[in-house]
């Protein structure tokens, strides 16, 4: 588990470096330029006296600062995310493998765990830290020194529920992600209705062009903001209902496949 998490750290990391740098790519190439463009030439026709009556670019709508972190953020979620989900349906396959090899009608006797168990120990080393391996041979292992199994559905019980927190918990930086993300927009719009502000005396001398400007900071931040905050919330709902289904598949595996098999009578 300690390696796991090691490679998981690193994964992240990873995913943050390689998100910031290809989201900047993008805006340094692509649309800062054509946003800058855009704005220019607006300017200039402005400054003509030229009412032209142009359609709000998607450049101009994204080029600030808080959208391109929103973007990154957002980028890194989807890799942590995606990184989760590849590990739930990785552990969900082994639902589809007969890991004990029980015949129908066949009972085990607490001096049969021993034999059940050594398929389970001999699995590769991602599979054997699975969560439905560890229930197995945590049911078996309980059957075998207590011969009690009610102790042994209370121990799957328990390393079910305490696998549920877990997944949970590890989902805690993807919900700061997905808490941030609304907050840099909100930062977008506090710093565009400063400097709309601090432009307040050229409005009184005719001068819009750099209010309207700032005010367009403040409202394009939030509403990036916040579709990207809907966005990911709707994948990291659908993580939680895959990690969930998982648990409870695991559960419900060990009580069809294993313990109703199980018998104390010698």
């Amino acid at each position: 588990m300690k390696r796991r998490s090691s490679s998981e750290l690193l994964f992240q990391v990873s995913a943050l470096v390689i998100s910031a740098l290809l989201v900047h790519l993008v805006y340094v190439v692509l649309i800062r330029p054509n946003a800058d463009a855009i704005l220019e030439a607006q300017a200039l026709a402005a400054a003509a006296g030229q009412l032209v009556d142009t359609p709000r670019s998607v450049y101009v709508i994204l080029r600030d600062f808080e959208q391109e972190a929103c973007f990154i953020l957002m980028f890194w979620s989807f890799a942590i995310m995606g990184f989760k989900a590849r590990m739930a349906l990785s552990e969900r396959s082994l639902l589809d493998q007969d890991l004990i090899g029980i015949v129908e009608g066949v009972s085990i006797l607490p001096a049969d765990s021993r034999k059940f168990l050594r398929p389970l120990e001999a699995l590769p080393g991602r599979q054997s830290q699975a969560l439905l391996t560890r229930a197995l041979m945590a049911a078996l292992s309980r059957f075998a020194s207590t011969r009690n199994i009610t102790d042994v559905s209370e121990s799957v019980r328990s390393i079910c529920e305490s696998e549920a927190e877990r997944l949970d918990s590890e989902l805690a930086m993807v919900r700061y992600i997905a808490w941030a993300i609304p907050s840099i927009g909100f930062i977008g719009t506090v710093r565009g209705i400063g400097e709309a502000l601090g432009q307040a005396y050229k409005a009184v001398e005719g001068d819009i062009a750099g209010v309207t400007a700032s005010l367009g900071v403040a409202f394009n931040s939030t509403f990036i903001a916040l579709l990207i905050s809907i966005l990911v919330m709707f994948f990291v709902y659908q993580l939680q209902l895959v990690q969930e289904r998982l648990v409870l598949d695991a559960q419900r595996y060990c009580d069809e496949r294993l313990i109703r098999h199980m018998t104390v009578r010698e």
